[in-house]
């Protein structure tokens, strides 16, 4: 998962998303639309590129409570009371939990274990209760609930009385057991009598004891496995057919310290993610401070991710840390001996997924319940390094052990956090250099990008490294960002030599615990719904092929002329001064000019965004806290005009903003000069509200020194200087095209797949052409999605969601007129097989 500020991760609204479609496209959603035309042309006499089976899979991170809270079942927060501030400001031991009488969180030598360092005891007398996630603990008439506890008492018996209930009285009878004498577990269990999202879980004492790790599980888990996954979540991610599961992460892997446990200080809690920490009894494994501000318990851990990948049929994709942190940390580790520890760590991980009994990692997996390897054929080193050159010496130490013994592994590498740039750049560069097998790329842009970059992978070397398309999105959980992800997903597939494997992110958010918009699968303690992202998704995952059958179709015509707009200023976490700001079209003739000594008339911006002053004759916005201050000045009709600007940081984090082609705050470009915490420059366009990066580079700004911008405008083509040197350029010339499509084929159906997006509100009207004597049954199986653009899928309501019918009109030449705003389709078989089973892809 990249790190980035708000900017680039906030999810696109309704409007703006539907907006940007519409607006693209010339029509607005509901307006009526006269049809256009097109034509799919279909060489069913021969084949493209294999698809493999594995390729498209889902990337699970214990991100926005993904895990604790989430596909983890436990319905009881912080378990085992190892809450602390250092993982959140607002922690304490006793998170989520509330008491009665006299109870008191211990760390001392009387701990269940070392790596469960905190415990609670009672007095006679007292008790707690926990609140669970969201609203509450959530049961179901009916339903059994497992109770545990591990418990120590020095008296001849500890009496505790267990109640589940709510603020309207008992859910399930209340149960009773006695602890006697050291640390053992003590189990229960309860019908629930009654539904309810807000229960609570009361232990009471009659007697002085200690308690740890208090749990309470649904019976119902995915699999009906213990310690297991909460159903409906595994069950829609099963659903989607995923063919491989990485995992952990994300940032989580690559950030936080990577300290040994040391007895002296104790544990450390802000510890990078390893493998070794998450497997074997559950009160065993260590809690851990997470990336994304919360603690994880690692309930949730290797062994059940390996278990979870063999139960949905996923190729196991893990990925572990190369001592370089990333997500905006940027640093490396410089120590050979935890170097080669972490190497040594790697080989040990695959012996756990695949070897032998008989072996040292091999008999802790088959103590854990599973004597058979699991399979494992890839595995990751590194998630989204900013340090190409630092990462890649590390990733080199790691493939080069992991090859010498196990060659049958694919060892994959990464190209940083972005689609394009220096970062990106200089990482394929040293993965081609050293025949990687595998390059992990990752981007989240706007959907505007998404409908330029469909040939994005048309030209990548065909030699390799092949492209692990590990996480992308739009910005939005609209329908039309899903339409945007699924044009672009035509191009994935036929680009199949190339692109192996891709993976929507992030897959799971709780609804009250979010770091990162949008996501997949949404959830609050007793629900799960599907976006509309989901549902296409879903589609693409079921309904792949084999193979790609060559096709081509015509283009919607284009309709961009020059960049227009109007000139701004803003700056993010930042104070910043302007001064003496200027335009002039191309011929020299004056359009604007203010040096701000009659004050600020001439500037606009929106309530409440920065505290703009004009103060010793320079426009100064003093806020640090404030993002995305933008104020404008100018005639939205400008054109090939010259913007010159002194700009000058005072204080915090970043850089400054000069804006350019300005329609309104949603519609607009901006330099970005000392972004991203001031470790990078770039040109970002915003479409819709939705952001993406058009050229960049490593500027930084120093505070208190004036910098002369200058941008120069002509037609669709940008070049850009800072003290009167050429920064960069760029030509804003690609096309958005509406019309998408892909053509497979299901080889063990024969069906042929015709996958067409329409992100447009006009219909489609096309002739579709499977060349002549095409021998094809007259009738097909069509499943389609369509809605408005600004239609989200929400726990009370889901619009988006597919139809199927039958299309009987099925020739070797023949007519189809596509919704607007629709994903479709459409399963043709071939009537010289006879076969009209589904075969492996189906809805």
């Amino acid at each position: 998962m990249a790190h980035r500020r708000g900017s680039l991760a906030l999810a696109v609204g309704p409007l703006t998303t539907a907006a940007l479609l519409a607006g693209t496209l010339g029509a607005g959603p509901g307006a009526a639309a006269e049809p256009a035309d097109y034509t799919i042309d279909v060489d069913t006499t021969r084949t493209g590129p294999k698809i493999d089976d594995s390729m498209y899979g889902v990337f699970y991170e214990d991100i926005n409570r993904a895990a604790d809270g989430g596909l983890y079942a436990e319905l009881v927060q912080n378990r085992s009371f190892e809450y602390e501030p250092a993982d959140n400001r607002s922690y304490t031991p006793l998170t989520s939990w509330d008491t009665k009488g006299a109870a008191k969180v211990v760390n001392d030598g009387g701990r269940l274990n070392e790596r469960n360092r905190n415990y609670l005891t009672l007095a006679a007398g007292s008790s707690v209760t926990n609140s669970g996630y969201n609203t509450g603990i959530a049961v179901r008439k009916g339903k059994r609930y497992d109770f545990s506890v591990r418990a120590r008492t020095d008296r001849t018996g500890a009496p505790l009385t267990l109640t589940l209930h709510d603020a309207s009285g008992p859910l399930a009878a209340a149960r009773r057991i006695t602890a006697r004498g050291g640390w053992s577990q003590y189990k229960a269990s309860f019908t629930a009598t009654r539904t309810s999202a807000a229960g609570r879980l009361t232990v009471a004492s009659a007697a002085p004891a200690a308690l740890d790790m208090i749990s309470l599980f649904p019976r119902d888990t995915y699999q009906g496995r213990e310690n297991g996954l909460r159903k409906d979540l595994a069950e829609k991610i099963a659903a989607l057919k995923p063919g491989f599961l990485r995992f952990p992460g994300g940032c989580l892997v690559n950030t936080g310290s990577h300290e040994a446990y040391d007895e002296k200080s104790g544990w450390q809690r802000q510890r990078s993610y390893q493998w070794k920490d998450t497997i074997g009894p559950v009160e065993q494994r260590a809690t851990n401070s997470n990336f994304w501000g919360y603690n994880q318990s690692y309930g949730l851990g290797y062994y059940e991710y390996f278990q979870f990948a063999e139960d949905t049929g996923a190729m196991p994709l893990p990925v572990v840390p190369a001592l370089v942190t990333g997500c905006g940390q940027n640093k490396a580790t410089d120590d050979p001996a935890l170097l080669k520890r972490h190497v040594q760590d790697t080989l040990d991980l695959i012996e756990f997924a695949n070897g032998p009994v008989s072996s040292e990692w091999g008999k802790k997996r088959a103590r854990m319940g599973h004597p058979a390897p699991f399979g494992l054929t890839h595995l990751e080193v590194g998630n989204e390094e900013n340090l190409p050159e630092e990462f890649f010496a590390r990733f080199k130490e790691f493939r080069a052990a992991i090859e010498a013994e196990h060659p049958e592994i694919t060892v994959i590498s990464n190209s940083g956090p972005d689609d394009s740039g220096p970062v990106f750049d200089k990482a394929w560069q040293l993965n081609r250099d050293a025949n990687v097998a595998m390059v992990d790329e990752h981007y989240y842009n706007s959907p505007q990008w998404f409908l330029e970059n469909n040939d994005r992978y048309d030209s990548y070397d065909r030699r390799g490294p092949e492209v692990f398309l590990g996480e992308y999105a739009s910005q939005g959980n609209t329908f039309g960002n899903a339409l945007s992800e699924a044009a672009f997903m035509t191009g994935l597939e036929r680009n199949a030599d190339v692109v192996k494997l891709a993976s929507y992110a992030p897959l799971l958010a709780n609804e009250d615990y979010v770091q990162w918009k949008p996501n997949m699968i949404w959830y609050d303690n007793d629900q799960s719904w599907g976006s509309a992202n989901y549902e296409t998704q879903k589609l693409f995952m079921r309904n792949t092929g084999d193979e790609v059958v060559p096709s081509k179709s015509t283009g919607t015509p284009a309709t961009s002329g020059p960049i227009t707009g109007a000139v701004g200023l803003s700056t993010w976490a930042t104070s910043a001064a302007y001064d003496d700001v200027s335009v002039t079209g191309a011929d020299g003739r004056p359009l604007f000019s203010d040096d701000f000594s009659a004050g600020d008339a001439k500037w606009s911006r929106a309530a409440g965004k920065g505290e703009w002053a004009v103060e010793d004759g320079a426009y100064v916005q003093s806020d640090e806290t404030a993002e995305n201050t933008l104020v404008t000045a100018g005639d939205k009709g400008w054109q090939d005009y010259d913007l010159k600007v002194r700009a000058t940081k005072k204080s915090g984090k970043e850089g400054f903003m000069v804006a350019f082609g300005v329609k309104d705050t949603g519609n607009h470009y901006w330099w970005n000069l000392g972004g991203w915490n001031n470790t990078r420059s770039a040109v970002e366009k915003t479409t819709g509200g939705a952001k993406q990066t058009v050229i960049q580079d490593s500027t930084r700004i120093e505070a208190g020194r004036a910098y002369d911008l200058r941008v120069e405008v002509r037609g669709r083509q940008v070049t850009l200087y800072l003290d009167g040197e050429k920064w960069g350029s760029f030509a804003d010339d690609r096309t958005a095209e509406p019309f998408r499509q892909v053509v497979t084929r299901d080889k063990a159906s024969g069906d042929l797949i015709v996958k067409v997006v329409n992100a447009q509100a006009a219909p489609a009207r096309t002739l579709v052409d499977l060349g002549r004597g095409a021998k094809v049954a007259p009738k097909a199986r069509v499943t389609t999605l369509t809605a408005d653009p600004a239609a989200e899928n929400t726990k009370d309501n889901a619009p988006v969601k597919p139809v199927d019918s039958v299309f009987t009109g099925v020739g070797d030449s023949f007519s189809y007129t596509f919704p607007a705003h629709s994903v479709t389709f459409l399963r043709i078989t071939s009537s010289a097989s006879g076969n009209t089973t589904h075969g492996k892809a189906d809805r």
